[in-house]
């Protein structure tokens, strides 16, 4: 479960919660309720990686990847190569 912040104490020590959202999401709560959420990355490859699993093209071909597969239209691994 990821951790709660208040926003006001989140403001005060910005840099804190940016080093810990590295490892675990945070939820940024105003008046109690989720507001946002801070995410952190250790590395450039997990910023890259973030991007690209929410990146709407990528997406969308996943997504008709998995429908060709679904309607028999993929091909087998062991046809690859």
């Amino acid at each position: 479960m990821p951790r709660a912040v208040a926003l006001a104490e989140m403001k005060d020590d910005l840099s804190k919660y940016l080093r810990l959202a590295a490892d675990e999401e945070i939820v940024i709560t105003r008046h109690g309720r989720p507001a946002g959420l801070l995410v952190g990355f250790a590395s450039e490859d997990d910023w890259f990686e973030y991007r690209l699993e929410h990146h709407p093209e990528f997406l969308r071909r996943i997504a008709e990847a998995r429908a060709a597969i679904r309607d028999g239209r993929g091909i087998r691994l062991e046809d690859v190569g």
